[in-house]
């Protein structure tokens, strides 16, 4: 599997609730940093997260809007929609992913932006 198909698997396994691809999809020493704050070092920590955020929540929407790649290095635009204890939420965002020799993502870093634009000059 080539690295945007990897992750187009890994947004997908949000959607279908199922982690059990993660072990091919992430290196064992993963750096993981979500756009609010949290960071979860090693593949555990990414698998323990997963686990309780699908307790409470459901990924609606993880729509890729734009990839690009550079050698092992990926640029991921995307818009993000969830239920998360009852409140359904949606942004932009941006992963900047690394991955490994081994083909295996060892580095992922999110960014949100607000979805809704407004316009203080006219469109």
């Amino acid at each position: 599997m080539d690295k945007i198909e990897i992750v187009r698997d890994y947004f997908a396994s949000w959607l279908r609730q199922d982690r059990t691809r993660f072990a091919g999809i992430f290196a064992n020493d993963i750096v993981y940093s979500e756009c609010y704050g949290p960071e979860y070092h090693g593949l555990g920590q990414v698998e323990r997260w997963f686990d309780d955020w699908n307790c409470r929540g459901r990924v609606l929407v993880w729509d890729i809007r734009e990839i690009y790649q550079d050698g092992d290095h990926l640029i991921a635009g995307w818009y993000f929609q969830c239920v998360f204890d009852g409140v359904t939420d949606g942004f932009d965002g941006v992963s900047l992913i690394r991955f490994n020799p081994a083909g295996k993502i060892v580095s992922l870093r999110e960014y949100q932006s607000k979805s809704e634009h407004i316009y203080p000059y006219g469109e």
